[in-house]
């Protein structure tokens, strides 16, 4: 048996999830005063921080559920990451990586 939340459980949910994420947007600029890192590290976490975001596209580009996303995709996301890399304006990016993709899978490539 499953039992529905009430809408006043609901929004006390909500609240405590807002206070929570603002608690931890806070909390940055406030600790970071106290504490220092070195340099290093500091670099590390930037380089963690490209790393995360490289397998995320790559993940999301190359994917479908379990298998291949197909060749269409790959290709898009290419042609947006070099136009995105030649500092082109974010819409030229977006409308090229899609017209590449549909383009693509326009003429059979999956």
């Amino acid at each position: 048996m499953t039992t529905a939340l009430t809408p006043l459980t609901l929004i006390l949910i909500t609240v405590a999830l807002a206070a929570g994420t603002f608690a931890f947007r806070f909390a940055g600029p406030l600790l970071r005063a106290r504490f220092t890192l070195s340099p290093r590290v500091e670099h590390l976490v930037a380089v963690a921080a490209v790393v995360l975001l490289a397998a995320l596209v790559a993940t999301s580009a190359l994917l479908e559920g379990s298998g291949f996303a197909g060749f269409a995709r790959p290709a898009g996301v290419a042609v947006g990451g070099v136009l995105a890399w030649k500092k082109a304006p974010f819409v030229v990016v977006v409308l090229a990586a899609g017209a590449t993709a549909a383009g693509l899978r326009l003429l059979g490539v999956p």
